[in-house]
């Protein structure tokens, strides 16, 4: 595997060189060896230069998503997953391959999305070469009310995944907005379906989509001061394969050794989230309400006291935070 371990050091270089000596120490193997990775790397088609004192580079396709450069990013070959150029949701595409038997863990990731969708039902800006838009299909034998910390758990593991590409320090505005910079720069759409005759769980699919290179004027006016990306908040880019292949290792983790045992992320939920102390606005059917929000409950809902007293837990809906996105 050390020719991936290689691209993935080269590629997070951005296109600067590593020394084969600085690269040995790193990845704990020979420079030999770190020669005949350079050698299968560029048999594979991939332009690694070497510069005389200073090292290795990839000239090109660091930032590129195919299913090569995906591949070459993951800690262990995997199966039942696509790249796509360009597809109308990755959402709608699982969910497609879900009604022809897709395997749970099937992963579709895109360049683009033409009709990418967001939290009751607005549109999410997918153009090519910006962004990552990653859906991933599961079939959970359980009820539906075991999925209801699902989109929570799957914030954390996109915010594990960026902060061990990059040590940027992600946070999350309930329930599950990735914020960066007092920025959003993702969001996340879990949709399920159901048995018809038990009601239990069919598959779920969890879409992500993530904002890697936009500037401020890449954005519509009026999301300008709410929307960010990678690249705005963090000094070093993140190569899209690297991110593709970081979020879905997370995901699968989560799959495996979370789903039914939320608690295990629960405290890095708290930690996290924004809005778990403090003032609130919690908004329900376009009328908003003053509240303090009191902390995040053992299922990931969001604990509220309102001004006449009276207390709820929050499990969906909106809730907006005083002094972020422009609300004082």
């Amino acid at each position: 595997m050390s020719k991936n371990e290689v691209y993935r050091a080269l590629a997070e270089q951005e296109g600067q060189c590593l020394s084969g000596q600085e690269l040995s120490r790193r990845l704990g193997i020979s420079r030999a060896a770190v020669w005949k990775a350079v050698e299968r790397l560029r048999r594979m088609g991939y332009a690694v230069e070497a510069r005389t004192g200073r090292g290795y580079r990839v000239a090109e396709r660091f930032d590129r998503l195919t299913e090569r450069d995906v591949a070459l990013c993951f800690s262990s070959p995997r199966k039942h997953w696509r790249v796509l150029a360009q597809v109308d949701s990755t959402n709608s595409e699982c969910r497609r391959l879900a009604a022809s038997g897709a395997p749970d863990g099937t992963v579709v990731i895109a360049d683009s999305q033409t009709a990418g969708r967001g939290r009751r039902g607005r549109s999410f800006l997918s153009p090519p070469g910006q962004g990552l838009y990653l859906s991933v299909l599961w079939r959970p034998e359980c009820e539906p009310e075991q999925l209801l910390p699902l989109t929570a758990l799957a914030a954390v593991a996109v915010c594990r995944a960026i902060e061990r590409l990059s040590g940027g320090k992600t946070q999350i505005k309930w329930p599950n907005d990735l914020i960066l910079g007092g920025r959003k720069i993702c969001g996340i759409l879990t949709e399920l379906s159901l048995e018809g005759e038990s009601g239990r769980v069919d598959c779920v699919v969890v879409g992500i989509g993530v904002n890697c290179r936009q500037r401020e004027e890449d954005f519509p006016v009026e999301l300008r001061q709410i929307a960010g990306s990678l690249d705005m908040s963090l000094q070093e880019k993140i190569p899209r394969p690297a991110l593709a292949a970081a979020i879905t290792e997370e995901l699968d983790e989560l799959r495996g050794a979370v789903l039914f045992r939320p608690e295990r992320r629960l405290e890095a939920y708290r930690q996290r989230c924004l809005c778990a102390q403090g003032a609130v606005q919690v908004i329900r059917d376009g009328e908003s309400r003053p509240a303090q929000a009191l902390g995040i409950d053992e299922r990931f809902g969001l604990r509220v006291r309102y001004e006449d007293g009276t207390e709820e837990v929050l499990r969906s809906g909106e809730v907006s935070v005083r002094g972020l996105y422009g609300y004082v």
